[in-house]
């Protein structure tokens, strides 16, 4: 607005100026700048009816790094209408006669106006073009996926910017057939996404840039599995990043992001009913057993936006517990937090935490799930697992919790290891304690969760990081997956519908080859696989299946409100056995030569073992 006030009163002293010299004569200057309404016009009223103008067209908003031809035309009105608006005050304040007063200024300073305003924003703008400097990992011979809004304006940033000269578009590629054999920018739709590897030949392309926002995540993954059979570099706008209409003008190249390996799995995303979590959620004291694990942590993260009265995070590890308090409080500063440590194996513990904080809901995530260290140590899945879940799913009942959620695995599900026999005793547990109790007791079953503590994803990256090999088991092993945010997403969703006794079951899609993930995530990292960077086979590890089930024979599925979500029916069992066979459990898991596998195996007859 400053240098807008200089720019009007310093073009509009230019232009009286050169008319009075033109119309008049020099001398004759001095009586025009001696009329004080004049100066006062000049210095004060049309400066401020120019900033007012150019703030209702939203000139101040412009971001003109961005501008087009429009926004440097709302500069051209402004300045026709505020001169004009000035020159209309100042006769009725002055009633001047028309013949002494120099018409030709009003041109003059429009002229002058309009010019200097547009070098001034000009200048914003190439200042703007010269700050976003080179992305190098945005250069050489480009094909861009997608002949829609965002594709024209990625091209558009890319001819602007001055300093991505590097930068060739070789072709564009759209499965609109309508499209093929036009151009964007100059720049052709040379074919169809079954062309991408005879394209990249063709033009020796280095990078690929897919521009489809609002892909399909099955599409998108279809795509850059084609993608990915060439040597390129791939980037993508993420989905969320959505253009508002067709009028949208601003995409840049800094809105593309490396592929992840999300991208591939070829699922949408799970959508949460965010009201229902609210609902039982909001104002309520909420605690997270295992709150500074990878699911337990996630947990904490989104019931904290979701207005709990408090939460309480209780977890054996501190150095887990107070990075998840340290981040929490960072993001919620008003978030009444408690954190707590101790062990889902100490009773007397758990007993003087729902004594002192009475919680209503509890997402019971404290458990042992490493596979291979647990066929080691069989007695301590035990302890922790059931009979910590026995301990807390107790203390909930006792002090009157209103919910109980389990975080369950589908490995529970015909279980060839101890871990995934101890989870499902777990769910018995839920299901018989829902027979006994008011509060609603429910668990959650999904696969593995891409990224957490533990599993394939951050050890193939290690390993990757260290040059290699990476180690998978079986060429043909396969596993459901799901993102850390997904797997949350449902826990709360299961919160907010379970009525007690429930297992829900989420739709992951279609099973991952482990040894395809393993490819995938080298050439994401910018590798060749087998070349550069070697896989070696090892052989399923003690307790591990080829494959992982969701259910079991004998349970069926019931839809849900989420078409993603299912609920498996309970498989009845013997309620006095069970709680007997608990306790000849519990009387003889400390001794390690005590076989608890035989014992695991009466409880759990769809556990398979080899002694």
């Amino acid at each position: 607005m400053l240098l807008d006030y200089i720019i009007v009163v310093v073009s509009t002293i230019l232009a009286l100026t050169i008319s009075c010299i033109n119309d008049f004569s020099i001398s004759s200057m001095g009586g025009v700048f001696a009329d004080k309404i004049l100066l006062l016009a000049v210095f004060v009223i049309h400066p401020m009816v120019f900033i007012t103008l150019a703030y209702f067209f939203n000139i101040y908003a412009i971001l003109w790094k961005y501008a087009d031809l429009v926004s440097y035309l709302r500069i051209v009105i402004v300045s026709i209408f505020s001169v004009g608006i000035t020159f209309v005050v100042y006769v009725a304040i002055q009633q001047p006669r028309l013949e002494n007063l120099p018409l030709s200024m009003i041109f003059l300073a429009i002229l002058f106006i309009t010019l200097f305003e547009t070098m001034a924003k000009y200048i914003l703008h190439y200042r703007d073009l010269k700050k976003r400097g080179t992305d190098e990992s945005i250069s050489g011979n480009i094909m861009i996926i997608g002949g829609g809004i965002a594709g024209s304006l990625l091209i558009n940033d890319i001819k602007s910017n001055t300093k991505r000269s590097n930068c060739r578009i070789k072709c564009i590629v759209d499965d609109d057939k309508s499209k093929i054999g036009r151009s964007i920018n100059g720049v052709t739709i040379e074919g169809d996404t079954s062309d991408i590897i005879s394209l990249v030949d063709k033009h020796d392309i280095d990078i690929i840039l897919l521009a489809i926002p609002s892909c399909s995540s099955e599409r998108k993954a279809a795509i850059l599995n084609l993608c990915q059979k060439t040597d390129c570099k791939i980037r993508i706008i993420p989905s969320y990043y959505k253009l508002a209409d067709e009028k949208s003008t601003s995409l840049n190249v800094s809105a593309l992001r490396e592929v992840q390996i999300e991208d591939l799995l070829g699922r949408e995303p799970i959508d949460i009913e965010v009201e229902s979590v609210l609902d039982y959620v909001s104002g309520q004291t909420v605690l997270v057993t295992g709150g500074g694990g990878s699911i337990g942590s996630e947990l904490c993260r989104q019931i904290s936006k979701h207005l709990p009265a408090q939460l309480i995070i209780f977890d054996i590890y501190e150095n887990n517990a107070y990075d998840i308090q340290n981040e929490l409080l960072r993001e919620n500063p008003d978030l009444n937090l408690t954190v707590l440590i101790g062990s889902v194996r100490d009773k007397d513990r758990l007993k003087g935490v729902f004594e002192k904080y009475k919680p209503q809901i509890v997402f019971h995530a404290a458990a042992h799930k490493h596979v291979p260290l647990m066929e080691e140590s069989p007695n301590e899945s035990i302890k922790n697992n059931v009979f910590g879940t026995y301990n807390v799913a107790e203390c909930a009942d006792k002090f009157g919790v209103k919910k109980f959620i389990l975080i369950s695995t589908d490995k529970a599900v015909n279980p060839t290891n101890i871990m995934g026999a101890s989870k499902r005793i777990c769910e018995m547990i839920i299901q018989y304690f829902s027979h006994h109790s008011k509060t609603e007791f429910a668990a959650v079953r999904f696969g593995n969760v891409l990224g957490s503590n533990g599993s394939v994803i951050p050890l193939f990256k290690k390993q990757i990081a260290d040059g290699g090999p990476v180690t998978v088991t079986d060429p043909n092993i396969i596993r459901y997956f799901m993102t850390i945010p997904e797997a949350v997403s449902l826990v709360l969703q299961a919160g907010a519908t379970a009525k007690g006794g429930e297992i829900f079951v989420l739709d992951m899609g279609e099973p991952v080859k482990i040894i395809d993930l393993a490819e995938n995530l080298i050439r994401l990292s910018g590798y060749k696989p087998y070349t550069e960077i070697k896989i070696e086979f090892t052989g399923l590890r003690p307790g591990e299946k080829m494959y992982e089930e969701k259910l079991l024979m004998e349970e069926g599925l019931k839809r849900t409100s989420n078409s993603l979500i299912h609920i498996g029916k309970p498989i009845v069992f013997d309620e006095e056995e069970f709680v007997s066979t608990l306790k000849e459990l519990k009387k003889n898991m400390s001794d390690d030569d005590y076989d608890v596998r035989k014992t695991v195996k009466s409880i759990v007859p769809t556990f398979n073992y080899s002694d």
